[in-house]
């Protein structure tokens, strides 16, 4: 029995270890039932170029690939549309990120002759 305890204390600590990030995660947000999360990398984003994935999952856990998504980080700046990695609901793009206007990604996704912005703050890291 104290085996098995220490061996489940051991993968708890494990899997909580593997959880911790350096930044708070970005959090989902949700658009015609599609659950539409960011991640960057690097992780936790820091100042400068960084790729955006973008990761649309329809409710039933299917991927959305049937999207056109685009991003940028200033109102000034252009959309940039992202590239499609497949069927896998996953859309990718570098985008300037800084401190300040550049600190909030906009993504424009548009399905069909439907389309939204959605906004998702960035909280930029330290290099050092």
């Amino acid at each position: 029995m104290i085996k098995l305890l220490t061996g489940l204390t051991l993968v708890a600590a494990f899997f909580s270890a593997c959880g911790s990030d350096d930044g708070s995660p970005i959090a989902a947000q949700n658009w015609q039932g599609i659950n539409i999360r960011v991640e960057t990398r690097p992780s936790p984003p820091v100042a400068g170029m960084a790729e955006i994935l973008v990761i649309a999952t329809k409710p039933e856990g299917k991927p959305a690939y049937d999207l056109l998504v685009s991003l940028r980080t200033s109102d000034t700046d252009p959309w940039i549309q992202s590239i499609q990695d497949g069927h896998l609901g996953v859309y990718r793009r570098a985008a300037k990120l800084d401190v300040g206007e550049r600190s909030t990604l906009q993504v424009k996704i548009q399905r069909g002759q439907e389309e939204t912005v959605l906004y998702f703050p960035l909280k930029l890291s330290d290099q050092s």
